[in-house]
């Protein structure tokens, strides 16, 4: 509920209670001036005692009962003037002790408990005692007036604590909400957060597994071609075909990644196909076994990144004079992707940070995989990445 509402509603509410005071009060003073126990002008001193008690409710009362919480010293002053008008009135006229009923609720709107029990004992008290004190009625009535007296005390009393458990869960209900709301707008904001960090992690190992990737194979491309340009002419030519190649499909990978596309060499191929591109780009060899089908977009994709951050490992550490091989498996749950070569190998356990095998392995468990590198110095490295596969149908 907005606060606009929240306002209105409670501006309503109020205007039901002034409408209450102001009937509780018109009737006390019909009640006292036409009572006949008393005489006209013991009446009409009751009566005008009861009228400051209207001006002091729209200057003090109204402005207390409003407050979130009332203060405590002004809501004192408040009753105690009250009382001071009403205590008086109904030891001369018992009638009114009628506004007991407007006075009663307004000790529990704005006296902490035990000062609203006190001021509630006087109100039903004070005005049975005095009147009984003054009059010097008959014992029957003294009775009947002091178990009205104990009657109203015990219901005001049980009807205010009530009252005050009520506003006390409310306002505990409210501020939980405000609490909820408030966490709600940090869930929100921290999600937000969240997205953008994942989403510029994920546009990091993008531009790691594609065009960083690219730029290194240019520039080991670029140092083979100096040295072969004296020596060796052809395969400086088919080097810098390389070159051509890898520099288009970099543009490539750079306009799927800004359009949040497929990766180029997934656009209308399949990944075999992708992956036989990949590794003649690098000088390796592809060997695919089992039933080649059409996977989900996810599985294929982590596939061909692994593949390509394997290979760019390969050359960069191995060295050019490496053999290197790419497997594809098929299998009926799983697809796995290795990357050998016989380059010098190195400890798995001594690498130290590093973003490429920390983002490969990452990209495997996003969807559901597991990736393994085994290597020692002087045996070469494999790189193997398990995919798990749902087959088209299975719930």
């Amino acid at each position: 509920m907005s606060d606009a509402v929240s306002a209105y509603h409670w501006e309503r509410s109020f205007r039901l209670w002034d409408t209450y005071f102001v009937l509780i009060w018109v009737a006390t003073v019909a009640y006292v001036l036409a009572t006949e126990q008393s005489g006209w002008p013991l009446r009409a001193v009751a009566a005008a005692l009861l009228v400051p008690l209207v001006p002091l409710y729209v200057v003090a009362g109204r402005r207390l009962i409003r407050g979130d919480p009332p203060d405590q010293r002004r809501a004192i002053g408040y009753l105690a003037a009250a009382l001071a008008l009403f205590l008086p009135s109904a030891v001369l006229a018992g009638e009114t002790r009628v506004l007991t009923f407007a006075l009663i609720p307004q000790c529990f709107m704005t006296l902490r408990l035990r000062s609203s029990l006190v001021a509630v004992a006087v109100i039903n008290v004070v005005p049975v005692v005095g009147w009984a004190l003054l009059w010097r009625p008959a014992t029957r009535d003294v009775v009947f007036n002091v178990l009205f007296c104990l009657v109203t005390l015990v219901f005001s009393v049980a009807i205010g604590i009530w009252t005050i458990r009520i506003i006390e869960q409310s306002q505990e209900r409210a501020e939980l909400i405000a609490e909820l709301d408030a966490s709600r707008h940090e869930v929100g904001r921290l999600s937000e957060a969240h997205g953008a960090l994942a989403e510029r992690e994920r546009l990091a190992r993008e531009i790691h597994d594609t065009l960083a990737q690219g730029f290194t194979s240019l520039v080991m491309l670029i140092q083979a071609v100096e040295a072969e340009l004296d020596q060796d002419v052809a395969e400086a030519r088919r080097h810098l075909r390389l070159m051509d190649a890898t520099a288009r499909q970099n543009l490539a990978e750079a306009r799927a990644l800004v359009a949040g596309g497929a990766p180029a060499d997934l656009d209308g191929a399949s990944l075999p196909d992708a992956l036989d591109r990949l590794a003649a780009r690098h000088d390796a060899t592809l060997a695919v076994t089992g039933p080649v089908r059409v996977l989900p977009a996810g599985p294929e994709v982590v596939a061909l990144r692994a593949c390509q951050e394997a290979l760019a490992n390969a050359r960069k550490h191995a060295g050019s004079s490496a053999v290197v091989g790419v497997t594809l498996r098929y299998a009926d749950d799983v697809l796995t992707v290795s990357v050998r070569d016989d380059g010098p190998g190195f400890d798995p356990a001594a690498v130290r940070g590093g973003y490429g095998l920390a983002g490969l392995r990452a990209r495997a468990v996003e969807v559901g995989g597991t990736a393994e590198v085994r290597s020692a110095p002087g045996d070469g490295t494999v790189v193997t990445v398990r995919l798990p596969l749902v087959r088209r149908g299975t719930p």
